[in-house]
């Protein structure tokens, strides 16, 4: 493995674990600043994606935003990312899938998986493609759509 290619693979861990620290701070600034200004996200219970910064921080607001009253807010998320594998990696170019737990005030509360494509800009690997999947949510979950 050529250095660049070791610096590439660092700089994309820095923006999931800049993405998944602001996800569970409940800062939409910062976790839409990982994504490039053209990045999609795409996740479960959507019924478009979410095209750029702006698009991403206001469309998760919108989809955050309490539908029932007798639904309880979570105090706390926590993500847990695991088994990160590189797929492609060039210069211009990075693709990688990972797994998640999500963890709120009733323990687990949903689980999935991410199917990313990062590119640099700026001097940054940011994501031009986020596609979430939850595979399934508890019974109680905090968060289910």
């Amino acid at each position: 493995m050529h250095q660049w290619e070791l610096l590439v693979r660092e700089s994309v861990r820095q923006t999931l674990a800049d993405y998944t620290a602001a996800t569970d701070r409940f800062d939409l600034h910062a976790l839409a600043a990982c994504f490039a200004l053209e990045g999609v996200l795409e996740f479960t219970g959507a019924d478009e994606p979410l095209v750029g910064p702006p698009a991403i921080e206001a469309g998760l607001a919108a989809a955050m935003s309490p539908r029932d009253a007798a639904r309880r807010t979570p105090t706390f998320v926590r993500h847990h990312v695991s088994s990160i594998r590189f797929g492609l990696v060039n210069a211009g170019r990075a693709e990688v899938s990972s797994y998640f737990a999500v963890h709120t005030d009733i323990g687990l509360d949903h689980w999935g998986r991410y199917r990313d494509v990062l590119v640099p800009e700026n001097g940054v690997w940011l994501f031009a493609q986020r596609r979430i999947s939850v595979d399934a949510f508890a019974a109680n979950s905090l968060m289910a759509v």
